[in-house]
């Protein structure tokens, strides 16, 4: 009977003990360090690595913040008005291929859903298209010009020469026409040239998959039943947070256009903003020309 009461005893003190630990889970496992030295030295590591990655996104945060509070809409439109959109002057000879800057990628998406990596700088540029390109759907576009197509008519290998204009609002659509017309008359009979324009967004509820589904649908017309001509201007959509996009470009004035003359390589050769001049078409023409030329 005695011996009974003692196995009975020790059993109870097990239990106890066992839940203690478990109340008391992180208390041991700070007391009690791992038995491998080593485990110490990884997770101090560790530690740091996610402390310096943190406070990196955080200072990066930030700048942003501060960045993007230095300029209002105020200063655009004042810049707008003083300067008529010319943020800078246009490039009158054509920039080096040695120091030209490097136009970043950029996804857009066609009137029909299919998506495009900006720039196509390869003979592969079917790589550039989504999956969706490669049926057969119905010529679009935005307006009722002609010389409009999206991508199942859309050439997807690289061009001697592309022309990327920009318009971040439907103001500056004048100023990037002023650009964009000429250049599709002058080149029309080129295939070795590309046009594209480009609508950006930055309004996070157009860039949710539903609604941006519903805008390029609404945007979409019926196939113009003239003869196309080689170069073609396509009309296309980017949504989505731009910033550091436009950082590498240095835009800041979101209300005025802007168009990039880009060689085969995706490399920026000429660039002007605003409505453009007549000596500024003609420095355009030329670098395009200049291009059609390298080999």
């Amino acid at each position: 009977m005695l011996r009974s009461r003692k196995i009975l005893s020790a059993a109870l003190g097990s239990v106890n003990g066992g839940s203690l630990l478990k109340r008391e889970g992180i208390l041991s496992s700070v007391i009690i360090p791992p038995l491998n030295p080593c485990r110490w030295t990884s997770a101090r590591f560790q530690d740091d690595v996610y402390k310096l990655a943190h406070q990196a996104a955080v200072d990066q945060s930030r700048a942003r913040i501060k960045d993007e509070m230095s300029r209002s809409l105020l200063t655009d439109m004042n810049e707008l008005a003083n300067h008529r959109g010319k943020v800078s002057k246009a490039n009158k000879v054509i920039v080096p291929a040695t120091s030209a800057l490097k136009f970043p990628s950029l996804e857009v998406y066609f009137t029909d859903g299919a998506k495009l990596t900006l720039p196509v700088t390869s003979k592969e540029g079917e790589a550039n298209l989504s999956p969706s390109n490669t049926a057969k759907l119905p010529l679009t576009s935005k307006t009722n010009d002609t010389n409009v197509l999206t991508s199942d008519a859309a050439e997807t290998d690289s061009a001697k020469a592309s022309l990327i204009s920009l318009s971040f609002r439907e103001s500056s659509r004048a100023m990037v026409d002023s650009w964009t017309s000429p250049f599709l008359k002058a080149f029309a009979h080129s295939s070795d040239v590309h046009l594209y324009e480009v609508s950006l967004t930055d309004q996070w509820l157009l860039s949710r998959k539903v609604i941006r589904k519903l805008l390029l649908k609404y945007m979409r017309k019926p196939t113009p039943a003239e003869k196309q001509d080689a170069l073609q201007r396509q009309i296309v959509y980017s949504f989505g947070d731009h910033y550091y996009f436009r950082k590498e470009l240095k835009i800041v004035n979101l209300l005025t256009g802007y168009a990039f003359l880009l060689d085969k390589s995706g490399r920026v050769r000429w660039s002007g903003t605003g409505a453009a001049t007549e000596e500024e078409l003609s420095s355009l023409l030329t670098c395009t020309s200049i291009l059609l030329e390298e080999k």
